[in-house]
């Protein structure tokens, strides 16, 4: 249990954080979560990366380890990590900025606002890297209905989806809303250690993944791609013991 003098001392290095990070040239956190006429909707290769480069989201990135390794092996591809937590984000942006990576920015802000900060046809993939599987709330997993038609309004035609996960709630789910949506899965497995690496990115591993290997769980990755004029419906509620 945490002492008074030690909770005191977490909040002083959030505060510290936050005034560092404000000064942080590739953070954007608006002061406003619903934004009118965000300034870099639709113009985020061109007036925050400066280059016409394809667009990357991680959704959810955490301490953003997932975004800076992924900036780091395709210099050719601009990402972007998103999350609502400032204290998190810092410690990826500072990476960043340490290490001179240009192609990676973070964006402080909710999943559920992320459309009013993404032109149509700007973003070309997504990463879902070990999101809150929202066991009792189904409607807000990142891979719900309500979210993938969200990101229907921003992805190009094409645009592949990636959901990394020890949630086998999480995973088994996506792929039942895929089949009732007749979407099928590029690629899936459900024990992705046990398996051979398809790719290289998949070998990427953040603090709490290598976390949840130590404990023993087995990692589920999934890859799809959805038609973005065509709504994604619900399914009934689904349940799963893991």
């Amino acid at each position: 249990m945490l002492t008074p003098g030690a909770y005191k001392n977490m909040a002083k290095n959030k505060l510290e954080k936050f005034a560092e990070m404000a000064n942080f040239a590739n953070v954007v956190q608006p002061a406003e979560l619903m934004v009118q006429n965000f300034e870099y909707k639709g113009k985020w290769s061109s007036d925050f990366f400066h280059n016409d480069n394809p667009i990357t989201l991680e959704l959810g990135c955490g301490k953003g380890e997932y975004t800076v390794a992924l900036s780091q092996a395709y210099p050719e591809r601009n990402f972007i990590g998103v999350d609502i937590k400032g204290a998190r984000i810092w410690k990826g942006a500072k990476m960043a900025l340490e290490g001179n990576i240009k192609n990676a920015g973070f964006l402080r802000t909710r999943i559920d606002m992320i459309d009013n900060f993404f032109g149509a046809e700007e973003v070309s993939e997504i990463w879902i890297t070990f999101a809150d599987p929202q066991p009792k709330k189904q409607n807000k997993r990142l891979t719900s209905a309500y979210f993938l038609n969200l990101y229907r309004r921003f992805l190009k035609p094409g645009a592949i989806v990636n959901l990394k996960t020890d949630s086998r709630l999480l995973h088994f789910y996506t792929l039942e809303l895929l089949k009732a949506n007749n979407i099928e899965p590029i690629m899936h497995t459900d024990d992705l250690y046990g398996s051979p690496l398809p790719d290289v990115n998949l070998g990427i591993k953040t603090f709490y993944e290598n976390m949840f290997l130590q404990e023993g769980k087995r990692i589920t990755y999934l890859k799809f791609s959805m038609d973005i004029n065509k709504p994604i419906v619900e399914i009934p509620k689904f349940e799963f013991e893991e």
